[in-house]
């Protein structure tokens, strides 16, 4: 069962955005984003006088969704912190994880090669300390609360992990047969990803405050040293793609956007398959 609301002026349009004044469902078309939040064209003058351009920010967007509940994001910071912790408990305590679980999951060209496809995934999961823990959490806790709202939970979920593996294919290409990968960056950057499309949509530009949080986090990934630079540039790319596809198609071609989305995920198995087919174990 979908917990989709519908446009009260386009019943056939699905959105997850309500009127700040009245409640009501409305789509992208109808929104108008004032001051005070996002309203229906009825309400976009409530304040009197002239209709006064739309003030189109993030902030609008999140005001206007947080009211709503996340739980694929929570279940998500849940399952990272519960990892964490049975890795850390594994290895050499609360600041240096090790042990079975992150041999088995982590990501490393060698391993992949070897049939151990299921890291390009569980290395999400994975985090080389208490603080890249904390800042991915933080940073998947703000994104994934607006983006999840944004696009309802399956969708973001999707998302989510095509940018993930997205991500660990980057990693694969920019690193040594036997480097070790861990993290949910790759995820984390398609999320930011993902923001600059829905903020695009919102606003007619490419630059505004998304692509001012991209230009930093690049920056940052290419000046600290030893950040995966391909995990952040294929997750980046796999939640721009992906993100872009399912609102492009969002209406009656939804199962196309999807499909398209879901592609992303084919293609990253693909370029991960292409770096590691020569690696000797």
């Amino acid at each position: 069962m979908s917990d989709a609301m519908f446009c009260y002026r386009h019943p056939n349009r699905e959105t997850r955005v309500s009127c700040s004044e009245c409640g009501r469902p409305i789509c992208e078309e109808c929104m108008t984003f004032a001051p005070v939040g996002i309203r229906c064209p009825e309400h976009a003058n409530i304040s009197g006088g002239a209709r006064q351009a739309p003030q189109r920010t993030l902030q609008n967007i999140e005001r206007a969704t947080k009211q709503l509940a996340a739980p694929a994001t929570m279940v998500l910071i849940a399952v990272n912190v519960v990892v964490y912790v049975i890795t850390a408990s594994q290895g050499g305590g609360i600041n240096l994880p090790g042990g079975e679980l992150f041999s088995k999951w982590a990501l490393q060209g060698n391993a992949v090669s070897n049939g151990d496809w299921w890291r390009l995934v569980t290395a999400m999961f994975l985090h080389g300390s208490i603080l890249h823990l904390l800042f991915n959490m933080l940073a998947l806790y703000w994104l994934g609360t607006i983006i999840e709202q944004s696009l309802g939970t399956p969708r973001f979920l999707l998302v989510y992990f095509v940018s993930g593996l997205a991500g660990s294919a980057g990693a694969l290409w920019f690193s040594t047969q036997f480097a070790v990968t861990v993290g949910a960056s790759g995820a984390i950057f398609g999320l930011i990803g993902a923001l600059l499309i829905l903020e695009y949509l919102a606003t007619g530009s490419l630059m505004g405050q998304a692509m001012v949080l991209i230009l930093v986090n690049l920056a940052l990934t290419f000046a600290v040293p030893g950040i995966s630079i391909g995990g952040h540039l294929g997750g980046l790319a796999g939640g721009i793609v992906a993100t872009y596809a399912m609102m492009r198609f969002r209406f009656r071609e939804q199962a196309l956007g999807i499909a398209i989305a879901a592609g992303v995920g084919v293609v990253s198995f693909a370029l991960a398959y292409a770096r590691v087919r020569g690696y000797v174990a």
